[in-house]
């Protein structure tokens, strides 16, 4: 990404010199999925932004999007909480999901993150969430986002997430809160094995499931003599770290 002189040289400057090109792509149908919810573009997770950019259009730059998965853990029962996604979300409406799950905007803390989406997404009280969250390592790929717009065939997304186990009373039970999910449930170990098989007939969210495998592995649900490991182990951090 280069700019001009003409976008200046302040983080705000920037800020709204990127927003007019992307507000255009928005018009013409070419970006979609708006979600009004900015990113910091920086040379790193730890690194000041140089500006802000709208999440929807963070892949037309290029840049690594960050983010937030918990597993809600019922260390008690052996069970993980799952979600269904609302229909009316823009990418995978209905699919099965993890608990809570939420891109990482500008200007919050990880765990101020977690936090928040915990309680908008799940109704999960601060308390329950600051006693119950453990952080458990990140993961990272990148995919091709085929698009339906005729002027482009897609984009690339460079994708960093960091991953959480939120160990959960037996007799909590999560409700959908802002929408995004039509209910809660909940899935034994074997459940959650049964659903990595390609033809599983209810799909999940397709980063959640590397997420999911990573809990697998680090649980010792799947074997280190299990064929494949491996290079298991290397896929899921297979991206950009930076």
């Amino acid at each position: 990404l280069t700019l001009s002189k003409s976008a200046g040289f302040t983080k705000e400057s920037r800020t709204n010199s990127v927003k007019g090109v992307m507000d255009n792509l928005r018009s013409s149908g070419i970006i979609t999925g708006w979600r009004d919810e900015l990113y910091g573009l920086s040379s790193g997770f730890y690194e000041e932004p140089i500006l802000l950019i709208e999440r929807a259009a963070a892949s037309f730059l290029g840049m690594l999007h960050y983010g937030v998965h918990i597993n809600g853990i019922v260390s008690t029962e052996g069970r993980m909480w799952m979600a269904r996604r609302s229909e009316t979300k823009s990418k995978y409406p209905g699919y099965l999901d993890q608990m809570v799950a939420g891109g990482q905007p500008a200007g919050l803390s990880l765990m101020e993150n977690v936090v928040k989406e915990c309680m908008e997404e799940a109704g999960i009280p601060n308390d329950m969430t600051e006693k119950g969250i453990k952080a458990v390592g990140a993961i990272s790929y990148e995919e091709f986002v085929p698009s339906d717009h005729q002027l482009i065939d897609g984009v690339i997304e460079r994708v960093v997430l960091f991953n959480y186990d939120l160990d959960l009373p037996a007799d909590f039970n999560p409700v959908p809160v802002d929408g995004e999910v039509q209910y809660f449930f909940k899935w034994s170990v074997e459940d959650i094995v049964n659903s990595m098989a390609k033809d599983y007939h209810d799909p999940i969210k397709p980063n959640c499931y590397i997420c999911i495998i990573d809990y697998l592995l680090r649980n010792g649900v799947i074997s280190p003599d299990t064929p494949g490991y491996l290079n298991v182990v290397r896929e899921l951090r297979s991206g950009s770290c930076a």
